[in-house]
């Protein structure tokens, strides 16, 4: 299932931070976006997963094909490491708890409450909210705060099964996973008054490059 973003421009407090905004995420691929802090990574993320709405421009994507890793967890501290995929995995109708606590290394952890866990481990456990939800589009910002090398590693390696089973990723990070990926630099997309012809002309280029 593939995700297409052309001519998007996105706003954080009412402000058109990014413009112009061009790109094709196709199925087994995976994008990382790049960009100083402020830019509108995390802004882009939250338009493209539905969050927000657009300044202007399309997104294509079934809403049901997308799934969002935040800043934060997601994770309800007075539950059960259990309790937390079990919840998500009924609210998206799949049944892949045992896989996912499998896949972030969590089995040690099932019966304590999020509200126990350090900081890597709530992360690891968040994380695996997304492999319960059965969604083929992963949309992650910053996916490894708090994370230790190995468990960078461990993520690393979910997200290369999930593109090699058809999955595609968009990433906003400074971190190299060692995926192979794309990267979309969001700099010559930022907003600045009288320049809005000039991120449209960038936009169509990098669109041109991809095909």
């Amino acid at each position: 299932m593939e995700m297409q973003v052309r001519d998007l421009a996105v706003a954080r407090g009412g402000v058109t931070v990014l413009q112009g905004v061009t790109f094709r995420l196709a199925p087994g691929r995976a994008l990382v976006l790049r960009g100083p802090n402020g830019i509108g990574k995390t802004t882009l993320l939250r338009t493209l997963a539905g969050l927000q709405p657009p300044v202007a421009g399309a997104v294509t994507v079934p809403s049901e094909a997308v799934a969002y890793g935040a800043h934060a967890d997601g994770v309800k501290a007075v539950l059960t490491v259990a309790e937390n995929l079990a919840f998500w995995a009924a609210a998206y109708g799949t049944h892949q708890v045992a896989a996912a606590m499998d896949a972030m290394n969590l089995q040690g952890l099932v019966h304590r409450r999020a509200a126990h866990l350090s900081a890597g481990q709530k992360r690891r456990l968040g994380l695996a909210r997304l492999l319960v939800t059965g969604r083929p589009i992963w949309l992650l910002d910053e996916p490894t705060v708090s994370l230790d090398t190995a468990s960078v590693a461990l993520f690393a390696g979910v997200v290369a099964r999930h593109l090699s089973a058809g999955g595609s990723a968009l990433i906003a990070s400074h971190i190299d996973l060692g995926l192979e990926a794309e990267v979309l630099d969001l700099t010559p997309f930022k907003a600045q008054p009288g320049h809005a012809l000039a991120g449209k002309a960038l936009a169509g280029a990098f669109d041109e490059a991809l095909e």
